[in-house]
């Protein structure tokens, strides 16, 4: 978990949009749009979602992503290894050995054990993997509820359902061939 690239902030906000979606998917490309993000990089975070199982996709004019499970049941943790992978917080080099006082080699006391500044960041990292497991997707969602203002849900469901209405009317490629 080194850097936490906007992958990962990119990726909370479009499962925010499919928490209150049901059973109905929502398009990445329209989860992107509705966050004024690019539709092909949040294609490139869907498949690592979907990959990870945080997502099901459906195909056609009315598919996309809906959870794979209750929002209360994927952490931030999930998410954040599902899109940059299981990177260590610090990469130690382990240069205690390498002190120029120890020409013949490193004396066992000197690298016996965990290296004293790698234990301190291992200790960082299972803080915060920690607090990511206990976050879920559905205690960000809450917050947002929060502060949004009511109708805040009611103009984000009608802006996804008008991108469905539309994809839905369009001529799908086969009826333009025959015509």
């Amino acid at each position: 978990m080194a850097h936490m690239t906007v992958s990962v902030e990119y990726g909370l906000h479009c499962l925010l949009g499919l928490i209150d979606a049901g059973d109905a998917p929502r398009s990445a490309r329209d989860l992107a749009l509705f966050q004024g993000i690019s539709p092909s990089f949040a294609a490139k975070i869907f498949a690592k979602l979907e990959k990870a199982g945080i997502v099901t996709a459906a195909e056609g004019v009315r598919g996309g992503y809906r959870l794979a499970r209750p929002a209360h049941a994927i952490s931030v943790l999930e998410l954040v290894d599902a899109i940059e992978g299981r990177k260590p917080l610090f990469d130690c080099q382990d240069i205690r050995g390498r002190c120029a006082l120890f020409e013949d080699g490193a004396p066992e006391w000197a690298t016996r054990g965990v290296c004293s500044i790698h234990a301190v960041m291992l200790k960082a990292e299972k803080a915060m993997r920690d607090t990511l497991a206990s976050e879920t997707l559905a205690d960000i969602g809450g917050r947002l509820e929060r502060k949004a203002p009511a109708e805040f849900g009611g103009d984000t469901k009608a802006w996804f359902d008008a991108r469905l209405a539309r994809r839905r009317s369009r001529p799908s490629q086969a009826e333009d061939r025959q015509r």
